[in-house]
């Protein structure tokens, strides 16, 4: 069946909806689009553009919008709701149930072979691992989105994490030297921080448990566990009780193969003289 046209009067998009009240209030008020332009220190391209929704506005000029107009925070809500909707459309399909849950989290267990995980990363280090595929802004507001869930580490009542590296994950020269020292000592921060344990599975270490792939074990305070599994092309949570429990014994046979916490710690200062 051949879909309905959209029509043309109604905004599609969050973009389209601040243009268009930007126009109704502006007409509203029988300013002319100089006028405005005038007023709010802007050019009447510039509004044009806004009011077409050709072009997405800064968070100052939405500010400068409720200001002008007295429209009661109005504006910015737009554009904070542009900024979320912004988020989802970079994120690969089901990442967004991911960092949900995450966020819900009170312990995660977390084993990563082939890079540092999010969780952990620097921006620096961030936008090397997420830039070859994406544009320059979709790999920013990737980086944003990752240092936004940063904060749950940074609460009241941060989350218990346990995350095992393979030193292969930890040496892998991504980004330079530069980048690569500003990472590892990020993570040495993190490691003496009281709801973090840190372990490396060393690279003299043979076969063992993790060479399958990495995963992530989320426990909460009333639902059952779940594991996520990150892809090429998306995320999976996996809840089945009997392969959780299978990932669970995995993650402990990958700790019987690490280092200590305190023998992690040494070497990631090893790790960190070699750069």
């Amino acid at each position: 069946m051949p879909r309905r046209p959209r029509d043309p009067g109604v905004p599609s998009s969050p973009t389209e909806y601040f243009g268009a009240e930007l126009r109704a209030r502006r007409e509203l008020a029988q300013l002319s689009r100089p006028q405005l332009a005038d007023k709010l220190g802007y050019s009447p391209q510039w509004i044009g553009q806004i009011e077409s929704g050709r072009c997405a506005p800064s968070e100052d000029f939405a500010k400068d919008c409720d200001s002008f107009f007295s429209a009661n925070g109005t504006f910015h809500r737009i554009w904070g709701w542009m900024q979320e909707l912004g988020k989802l459309q970079v994120l690969p399909p089901g990442f967004d149930d991911f960092i949900q849950k995450e966020a819900e989290a009170e312990v995660m267990y977390i084993f990563e072979t082939m890079v540092i995980t999010g969780l952990f990363q620097t921006p620096e280090y961030a936008y090397e691992v997420v830039k070859s595929d994406k544009t320059d802004e979709a790999a920013r507001q990737l980086v944003r989105t990752r240092m936004d869930r940063q904060e749950i580490l940074k609460r009241e009542d941060p989350p218990h994490v346990v995350a095992i590296f393979d030193e292969s994950a930890i040496r892998r020269p991504i980004g330079g030297r530069e980048i690569l020292k500003g990472q590892v000592q990020h993570l040495m921060d993190l490691a003496v921080l009281h709801h973090v344990t840190l372990q490396i599975v060393p690279e003299t270490k043979g076969a063992y448990a993790g060479l399958l792939g990495a995963f992530t074990i989320m426990s909460f305070r009333n639902d059952p566990d779940i594991v996520h599994l990150d892809g090429h092309v998306g995320a999976q949570l996996v809840d089945h009780p009997d392969a959780v429990r299978m990932y669970g014994v995995r993650f402990d046979l990958i700790r019987g193969a690490a280092m200590s916490a305190d023998a992690s710690l040494d070497r990631l200062g090893m790790i960190l003289e070699d750069q």
